[in-house]
This record gives C-alpha cells, structure tokens and sequence, in this order.
C-alpha cells in the first residue's frame, strides 16, 4: 500500500500527517525541525511506498536533500499551489495543514519545485549578501541627507557613492553640533561601503572564472551581477523542455483571463524569482539606452518602443534575452552581434 506524509514546516517544529492511498489519517503528530526527528517519527512506515512532500520555503533545501540521503521519496512543492488548495479547509492549524499537504500530494494537483544544487544556492547567498549591505549603504546615506535639511544644508542631487565620504565628512567636521550626531553615522556607513566593495569583487570575481557567466556578459547590457544571478537562477538549463518557457518561469509573460467570450491578455505574471526578473530588466534597459553595441534584439527592441513606449518594450526585451542567454547556455554557443543596418533589412 501507497503512504503519502504531509510535513508543514516551520522554523523550529514539523507537523507530519500520513495517509493511505484512499485518504485515510494513518497518524498525525509534531516533531523537531530535524531530519533525525522526521525519520524517527516515520520508521513505522515502509520507505518503499512512502511519499513525503512540503511546501516551498527557507528549509526546502535542507529538508529535501537530507530526506532524500536518508531514502526517502521526497518533492517539494509550489507553495502558491499549496496554499490554493488549503485556503478551502474551514480551519487552519499546523496539523490541518499537514494533513492538506498530504491529500495534495495524494491528488498529484501540483507542481514540483526544482531543487538547486549548493553551489547554486551559495552564488546566491552572495548575491543577496552584497545587495543587502549596498541597500543599507544607500539607506544611510539618505539618513544624512535628511539630517543634513534640519541644518538648512543640502547635498548635490546626486553624488557618487564611492566619493560620498569625502564629499559629506569637511562640512559634518567643521560643525562641533553636526559632528556628535553625524560623524558616528558618517563611520558606521564607510565600514558598510567597504564591506560592499569586497562583495562586489567577490561577485565579479566568480562571474569572471565562470565560462557561462562569460558567455552571457558579451551580450551588450549584459554585467557581472545580471550573468551570475541568472546562471544561479537557472542552475540547470536541462529542467526547461524549451527555450520559451524559461521567460514565463520569471514571470515576464503576460497573465491570460479567458472566459466565455472574455480573453483578456494582462500585465506580466511577475511569478517566479524576483531578482531575476529586476536584473533582466536592468540589463534590458541598459542595452537599450546605454549600450553603444548594435545587436538584433536592440534593433527590434527601439522599433518596438516606437510603437509601444518604452516600458513595454524592455519588458519585451528582457524577455527575449531570458530566451537567448538559456539557448546559448543548452546549444553551447557566442552571442552574435549584427550590424544594426543588417538587424533592420
């Protein structure tokens, strides 16, 4: 007989539910967040004929990989799925959830998440890493611009942030007032800056031993930060059956609502991850307006938001390049250039 096992996972504690094949509770209990707990609460049942399936969240990873080292037939799936299914359960509790988990996985109404590798997911951490401390870099430098106003001063529109300190600290120094509150503040955002410059070496440096990374950045508009996230992002072009479905994967496709005689095409899905889908707009919109390299796409790209407007047409544009950088992933391939006069005949 089949066992299906619903686990709602939170930080410190696991819900676990087992049924049968025809949906019957086997048994129901709470456990630590650890594999040892999960696989000593499940020694009852037969290994062979036993599914465990989860939610996607902060420890699919390590629930997922360590589950599957101990034997067990393990996916995790599409929260957004899940909690479709769930919100129809008159009550919510830890173990009605386990309990709904188990009967989705029982059904087979979801879809599986992909599981990155841990080299994946440590690119990633180093990512998110050096975003986190330049948004803080950023955030305190407007902190002083605000404290700056009180003093009827104010800064340049815009100042570059390498040379913020240089440009800030004479006027905060020549102030014994400006002085005791902005210096401390002025210090604490020079280690943050300093902190993000070797993040962003370390995230360049990695693109630049990468021949993937390589590959993508010689598409114009295409950096470091835009290469590595995709290639993390992605992991393994061999989970996309085709080049086109990597761009809905990102959420740069336009929703559908059919119904009846309704079919109204929407606004991009904006499913997906996130980071992805802001750095190919960013490498998008840099090909665009900031690259002077002519390449096909941008050709299509400027008649299109002719047409369109620009907003439009870099979504448009970001969505070809999900299309393109996964192609030359999977074919092994340079990007080509072609001459902009070329591009229109």
């Amino acid at each position: 007989m089949d066992y299906f096992v619903g686990l709602d996972v939170s930080l410190r504690s696991v819900a676990v539910c087992v049924i049968d094949a025809n949906g019957k509770r086997i048994f129901e209990r709470s456990v630590a967040c650890e594999i040892e707990d999960i696989q000593a609460c499940l020694h009852g049942v037969p290994q062979g004929s036993c599914r465990i399936g989860f939610e996607s969240g902060a420890m699919s990873q390590h629930l997922f990989f360590g589950l599957k080292k101990a034997g067990f037939d393990v996916v995790c799936m599409e929260a957004r799925q899940v909690n479709a299914a769930l919100s129809a359960m008159r009550n919510k509790t830890d173990k009605t959830d386990a309990r709904g988990i188990a009967n989705v996985l029982r059904s087979g109404w979801f879809n599986p998440v992909y599981m990155k590798s841990r080299e994946a997911h440590a690119v990633r951490a180093l990512l998110s890493s050096r975003k986190a401390v330049q948004r803080k870099c950023i955030d305190l430098a407007n902190e002083v611009r605000g404290l700056f106003r009180v003093f009827g001063l104010r800064l340049p529109a815009r100042i570059d942030q390498a040379s913020f300190d240089e440009r800030v600290r004479p006027i905060i120094e020549a102030d014994p007032d400006l002085s005791q509150a902005l210096l401390p503040l002025l210090d604490a955002r020079a280690m943050l800056y300093s902190a993000y410059r070797e993040l962003d070496r370390r995230v360049k440096r990695a693109a630049s031993h990468d021949e993937i990374c390589m590959r993508f950045m010689a598409i114009p508009g295409v950096g470091p930060i835009a290469a590595l996230t995709f290639r993390a992002a992605v992991d393994d072009p061999a989970r996309f059956t085709s080049s086109r479905t990597v761009a809905a994967h990102f959420g740069l496709t336009p929703r559908r609502y059919q119904s009846g005689e309704m079919d109204n095409p929407g606004r991009i899905s904006k499913a997906g991850d996130r980071d992805v889908r802001s750095t190919l707009y960013a490498a998008a919109n840099a090909m665009m307006m900031r690259s002077v390299a002519s390449s096909e796409i941008k050709s299509w790209g400027l008649r299109l938001m002719r047409r369109k407007g620009r907003r439009r047409a870099v979504v448009a544009v970001a969505r070809k390049l999900a299309v393109v950088m996964h192609r030359m992933w999977v074919d092994n391939t340079e990007f080509r250039h072609k001459p902009l006069e070329a591009a229109m005949t």
